[in-house]
């Protein structure tokens, strides 16, 4: 029996077609409105970080770059609703490391798998965290600090922006290892938490410089400590807990602001949005912005933001593993 060429033929156009329409697809990419979404309330160090990226991000891609903020249960929310959207470019999420490092040891169960639900586009910045309490704490430093909290136990509350966050987990390590009791309080965002704080409605926190450094600038706050093996530019007469004498593994590890989008999200897209991402952070006025908040501009490629995020977890993990602190 001898067999028609013209269907085989049909078939193939058809293939070529079908591809050549995903192509297209992509190099039409964004054909509507992109949004970011933010864990966090609006007011924090990255939900500003986000709609600096986002001004700048919208010129480049043509279109609207909108943030939208997700906020709850230490970042789960956000993470999640990302994790589930379509993967087509248009909805992006950008994270502190907590909900998608430190979770996967907090928490029995997740709603998400960040290692599978999620890739990385890039990193936009690594933010710088400061320990800061209220004017009325009898503490210049940090070992004064810790005297004080243990003369008064039960008398000192430390805020956080949510269950297992940064914050959260020190406080967990200072009342184990220094023999203290100390209380937690856990906000949507960092913002109603330094509020609080400046109200003396809680007594310390660990927090971005970006949002506490303006507070500390005009006396409403006291900062006693700087988190990671250096000083901040923004404030460079605070001392590093390490300095202080205090070297533990977690006041010295700090990582990046990412942003991230569901894990199908096909590759011609996430290196567009890497370029254009890198490029923005790469604008002087952008890194001039970034530096002001207190944070240091990143802006790398999506395979090098990967291999980040790959070396950061084991330790994100055993750090938070160390702590002993589990959620539900």
């Amino acid at each position: 029996m001898k067999t028609s060429a013209r269907p085989l033929a049909l078939l193939g156009l058809a293939a070529l077609g079908l591809a050549a329409g995903g192509a297209a697809a992509q190099n039409a990419y964004p054909a509507k409105p992109v949004r970011i979404i933010v864990q966090y309330q609006a007011g924090g160090s990255a939900d500003a970080l986000a709609r600096l990226v986002a001004e700048s991000l919208s010129k480049r891609l043509g279109q609207p770059v909108l943030v939208e903020n997700r906020s709850g249960a230490g970042g789960i929310i956000g993470t999640d609703y990302v994790a589930k959207s379509p993967p087509d470019g248009y909805t992006l999420l950008l994270t502190v490391p907590g909900p998608i490092t430190a979770n996967l040891a907090l928490y029995r169960k997740l709603p998400y798998d960040p290692r599978t639900e999620l890739r990385m586009v890039s990193d936009i910045a690594r933010t710088r965290t400061v320990m800061a309490v209220h004017p009325s704490v009898p503490a210049k430093n940090f070992k004064e600090l810790v005297a004080a909290i243990k003369a008064a136990p039960g008398k000192y509350a430390m805020g956080s922006w949510g269950p297992g966050t940064q914050p959260h987990q020190a406080q967990v390590f200072m009342d184990k290892a220094y023999g203290l009791q100390t209380v937690h309080v856990a906000y949507k965002g960092e913002a109603p938490m330094s509020v609080d704080l400046m109200g003396g409605v809680i007594q310390m926190t660990i927090g971005s410089v970006t949002t506490l450094q303006p507070q500390i600038a005009a006396g409403k706050l006291r900062a006693i400590a700087m988190a990671g093996p250096n000083r901040s530019r923004m404030l460079p007469d605070v001392p590093t807990f390490a300095e202080q004498g205090f070297k533990d593994d977690i006041y010295m590890v700090t990582a990046p602001t990412s942003l991230m989008a569901p894990a199908k999200t096909p590759d011609a897209i996430v290196e567009r949005l890497g370029r254009d991402v890198a490029a923005v952070v790469r604008e002087p006025e952008v890194q001039r912005r970034i530096e002001e908040m207190g944070a240091e501009p990143i802006g790398n490629t999506p395979a090098e933001a990967t291999a980040a995020y790959q070396a950061f977890l084991p330790i994100s993990l055993k750090l938070t593993q160390a702590t002993g602190v589990t959620l539900d």
